[in-house]
């Protein structure tokens, strides 16, 4: 996908990931960047960066996604590219409240669901679109220090899979973007899962923003701003059990046990 001249909607724009791709989707000539945020003024703060338009929602609620396809469509045009992007880290291990899991599967996972079930319909009506989901390499190779984090980012990717096997000929293009550490509000917190995320360095948004526009002029399921990933994830479905192994020797190590 060529991005000039697109109308694309990001969730979890006020900061972060979703900022960096709202300045980087506008800097290849996007015709509306929708910045959207449950906290308004920073979704504010990037549209003004962008010259784009600023939109409120809490993901986790369908009918706010929904209210933000039709705002988008009805003002603006029809999505060409939407980018799930928002999400949360909770849930940290066994002990974690049935409420923290709640919240970070209805944000990390039902938030991709709601746009797909939403848009769709709509894009296949029209001979194709594009959708981009936010996951992480944690759902690819789970998350040290991060029970529910790793668990629903998996579901994460899992549900891409689905909706690409199923409409790809479509028309329909589904992105998964997977990266290790980056520096966001979400990486400013010391824990046992941003120092695992950093083994292998923390990049800028806008370096990652720049693998994606790369990615999606491919077209790629897969979009990896940390290309070791891929290394990992062969290490780990050619010897599974080493793979285990060797999560748990890093965990132990992250965590103090050795």
């Amino acid at each position: 996908m060529e991005l000039k001249n697109k109308i694309i909607v990001i969730t979890g724009a006020g900061s972060g990931i979703g900022r960096a791709l709202a300045v980087r989707f506008h800097a290849e000539g996007a015709k509306a960047v929708v910045s959207v945020d449950i906290n308004f003024e920073n979704a504010q703060e990037t549209a003004a960066m962008v010259g784009g338009v600023a939109m409120s929602a809490d993901v986790a609620k369908e009918e706010d996604i929904l209210r933000v396809i039709e705002a988008t469509e009805a003002d603006i045009g029809p999505i060409d590219l939407f980018c799930s992007n928002a999400g949360v880290g909770m849930g940290e291990d066994l002990t974690s409240p049935n409420s923290e899991w709640q919240m970070i599967w209805d944000i990390n996972v039902m938030s991709h669901v709601y746009a797909a079930r939403h848009l769709v319909p709509r894009m296949v009506a029209r001979g194709g679109g594009y959708l981009m989901n936010t996951s992480s390499a944690a759902g690819l190779l789970n998350q040290i220090g991060g029970a529910a984090y790793g668990v629903t980012k998996h579901a994460a990717v899992g549900f891409g899979e689905w909706v690409a096997i199923h409409h790809q000929h479509e028309g329909i293009k589904v992105s998964m973007l997977c990266p290790q550490a980056v520096r966001t509000p979400m990486t400013e917190v010391a824990n046992d899962a941003t120092a695992a995320a950093a083994s292998n360095g923390m990049i800028e948004p806008a370096e990652l923003a720049e693998t994606v526009v790369e990615e999606l002029r491919k077209e790629s399921f897969i979009i990896l701003p940390h290309p070791i990933v891929l290394e990992y994830m062969r290490n780990k479905t050619t010897n599974y059990d080493r793979w285990i192994g060797g999560m748990n020797k890093l965990m132990r190590k992250i965590t103090g046990l050795i």
